[in-house]
């Protein structure tokens, strides 16, 4: 069983935007949490090409369960 992650959803917002892509960013921020399991959600992370390994390690922390 994989140990979820996750990420900050503003992170991954401003991945996005940086990349002029705000329709997806405005629909990541109107449906996700705050705070994004990339377990459960890796393949929609996929698709987005979010690049979570570029991602600063501050912003992923471990699940607390």
């Amino acid at each position: 069983m994989s140990e979820s992650l996750y990420v900050d959803k503003a992170k991954v917002i401003a991945d996005l935007r940086s990349r002029q892509l705000h329709a997806r960013a405005d629909w990541v921020d109107r449906e996700l949490p705050e705070l994004v399991d990339t377990y459960k959600n890796s393949e929609l992370l996929k698709m987005l090409c979010i690049d979570l390994d570029a991602m600063a390690p501050a912003t992923v922390v471990a699940s607390r369960s």
